[in-house]
Order: structure tokens, then C-alpha cells, then sequence
């Protein structure tokens, strides 16, 4: 494994992303798929990068918790990871992999301010502060070496992401004046997946001897999403349970928000007046899980049946995940920007279900009215 190319640039060091694509990567080349190695980017700061050279690229994935009724508790090697590179004092070393011939895909998820463009941000900065623009440099140093375009893999929670950051680099590009040419290659030579990622990914201790001294280890979900919109076209990825190639990955996002981020939105607003924690004490308490339970599949699936993929199936999977006994998923986390995930996760939903039954959703309309305490 060792000896594969180096074909994939990554921007993001995170934990999400070493127990999702990383590990991913990992299984498909030990399975002979020979996807090749990766090169992670680290934007900010460079304590996890250096932390990644130390270990080789090599580190543990714990996968822990439910799946179809049994318990998942196993240990996961992972060494994908090639090297990593500090973006601050390593920018010529990232533009030598952009002109790369055997680069093949640019996977993204940072941990700055999302696609947020920066006022200062100049073409002949080494590098620039914001990722589009770092990302826009990349490009063009493998445009103007004459390689041809690669696929570009965002994996930031944003619906559209890679049409929006595809739209942000050629604004900038004009912006900045450069050929047409090269707008041209970013628009029809390289290939924007729009894509869904589902995965929780925690930085939690684990008590495994397997991962003593592994500073990089991570704990993961064993449930795992990766839908990656094709657009007529085949990625060309790997194969992988997680993956999931689509036409439209529209319908994943749908799913996602309306069943499993309301359904996180909904629990808080009968788990908080309890004084309760976690997700985990509020699915223990028999009747906060059978309220939750009878709002998804009586209230939310009926909504979305035959515009997503098999709700029931997703809806029972939430509720299993919910009661994950490896992770403490807090629930104050989860009351952040309440007000606006209530109008994003459950007020769409409760019109729908009006327009279709005629009649207000009695459990729904409970989460929406519920108010966090002043």
C-alpha cells in the first residue's frame, strides 16, 4: 500500500474526515482497489499535521455502537494518509502535488469559515486565508502545468456544496482577472461532485489497548453515508458499502434534515425541561423515546414517503443511533442556533403534512412551539 501514487489532494486534518474518507481510502486500497494515497492540507495552524508526519499517516478508527440490534465495538487501522502539509509554510510543496499528473481527486473539509471569501485574499498570496481561494490557486498552478482537471469531493454540510464552491472559484477568478481559458477548464474540465456525508465522528477517549500512545485516534458511528452526485457520470471512485453514486443527491439531504437533524431539534425540546443531558439519557426514558418515535413515523415519514429513500428504514436507523451507549452527544450542542434549526428541520415539514392530512401534526407542532429557556 505503501508504493501507491499519491492521487488524492485533502484539504481538512480533522477527525471527521480521518474517520470517514480517509478510512474509507484505506479499505478500498486493502481490499486491491488501488485508489492511491493521500496528501492532507492542514489550513489552520500545524500541530495535527506535524502529529500525522509522526505517525506515518497511520492511525485507529474505534467503531462503537448499534447496528440492526448488535453491538459494533471493533478497532480499524487506517493508513491512507501519506504525508501532510502545513498550508502557512508548505504552499510551494502543495502546488507541486496540484501539478501532479498522477492527482486524480481534491477532497475538501475545512474547518474555516466554511466558503466565506476573504476581502483580502490576493492572487499572488502564499497562500491566501480563505479555502476557495487557496483552492482556486491549486487549480490554477495544475491548469497552467497543462494537467487535465480532477474531480472535486466537498465534503462540507452545505446542499449543493460543490455547485456553490464551484460558482465561488470562477467569481473569483474574474475577479482577480484571470484567462478565460482557465475559467473555461474549472467549469468543463474539472469535475464538481455535489455530496452528502453522514457520520458522527468524535474525538473521544477510548479505552482500547489497541489505541494507546495514538494521538490521532478517533471514535466513529458504525453507521456511515457518503452520497456523491455523478451528473451524468460516473465519479470514478471506489467501491465501498458507504458510497452511494446518484444522480441527485438531493433526496439525501431531504432525508437527512428532515428525519435525523429534526428529529435532534424535536428531542431537545422534551429532554432539556427534564434536565437531561445527553441524547442517550433522553432516549433511556421510555416515554421521551416513545414520543420521539411515534413524531417520526407518525408525523414526519408520512411526509416524505416516495420523495426519499426508504424513510422507515433511515428513521429506524436514527433511533438506533440516538441510543448509541458509546457516545455522550451533548445536548447543549445541539441547541445551538435552535431558533433557526426549527425553522429549517420542522416547519417545512409541518406545513407539508397540513397540505396533505388536513390536520396539524400534534407532536411536531409541540417541538415548535417549545422555547429554550431565557
Amino acid at each position: 500500500m505503501d508504493q501507491l501514487p499519491e492521487t488524492i489532494l485533502q484539504f481538512g486534518s480533522g477527525k471527521f474526515l480521518r474517520g470517514f474518507a480517509d478510512l474509507f481510502i484505506h479499505q478500498a486500497n486493502a481490499a486491491g482497489q488501488a485508489v492511491g494515497r493521500i496528501v492532507v492540507v492542514q489550513t489552520t495552524g500545524d500541530e495535527r499535521a506535524d502529529q500525522l508526519n509522526r505517525q506515518g499517516g497511520r492511525y485507529h478508527v474505534a467503531v462503537r455502537g448499534l447496528s440492526g440490534g448488535q453491538v459494533i465495538d471493533r478497532v480499524e487501522d487506517s493508513a491512507s494518509i501519506s504525508r501532510a502539509l502545513v498550508a502557512g509554510r508548505q504552499w510551494a510543496d502543495v502546488l507541486a502535488v496540484a501539478r501532479s499528473p498522477q492527482l486524480r481527486h481534491i477532497i475538501s473539509n475545512t474547518a474555516e469559515a466554511g466558503y466565506d471569501l476573504h476581502a483580502g485574499d490576493r492572487p499572488d498570496d502564499a497562500p491566501p486565508r480563505s479555502f476557495p481561494a487557496k483552492l482556486l490557486l491549486v487549480l490554477a498552478a495544475r491548469f497552467e502545468a497543462g494537467q487535465p482537471g480532477v474531480a472535486l469531493l466537498p465534503c462540507e454540510l452545505f446542499e449543493e456544496n460543490a455547485d456553490k464552491l464551484r460558482g465561488l472559484l470562477i467569481q473569483l477568478a474574474q475577479t482577480w482577472g484571470m484567462p478565460a481559458a482557465f475559467t473555461d477548464w474549472l467549469r468543463d474540465a474539472c469535475r464538481w461532485h455535489n455530496a452528502l456525508v453522514d457520520r458522527i465522528v468524535t474525538s473521544q477517549v477510548v479505552d482500547r489497548p489497541e489505541v494507546a500512545g495514538d494521538a490521532l485516534a478517533v471514535l466513529a458511528e458504525p453507521y456511515a453515508l457518503w452520497a456523491v452526485e455523478a451528473k451524468g457520470g460516473a465519479p470514478h471512485l471506489f467501491r465501498h458499502p458507504a458510497l452511494v453514486v446518484t444522480e441527485d443527491v438531493r433526496p439525501y439531504f431531504l432525508r437527512k434534515v428532515r428525519i435525523l437533524n429534526a428529529a435532534h431539534t424535536a428531542l431537545v425540546s422534551r429532554a432539556v425541561p427534564r434536565g437531561l443531558a445527553t441524547v442517550g439519557e433522553a432516549m433511556a426514558d421510555p416515554e421521551i423515546a416513545g414520543w420521539l418515535e411515534r413524531l417520526l413515523f407518525d408525523e414526519i415519514v408520512p411526509v416524505l414517503v416516495s420523495r426519499v429513500e426508504k424513510p422507515e428504514e433511515f428513521a429506524r436507523q436514527t433511533l438506533e443511533r440516538f441510543r448509541n451507549p458509546f457516545l455522550a452527544h451533548k445536548l447543549r450542542d445541539i441547541l445551538t442556533y435552535h431558533e433557526a434549526k426549527v425553522k429549517i428541520r420542522l416547519v417545512p415539514t409541518r406545513e407539508e403534512f397540513v397540505a396533505k392530512f388536513g390536520r396539524a401534526p400534534a407532536r411536531l407542532d409541540e417541538a415548535i412551539a417549545w422555547q429554550l429557556p431565557r
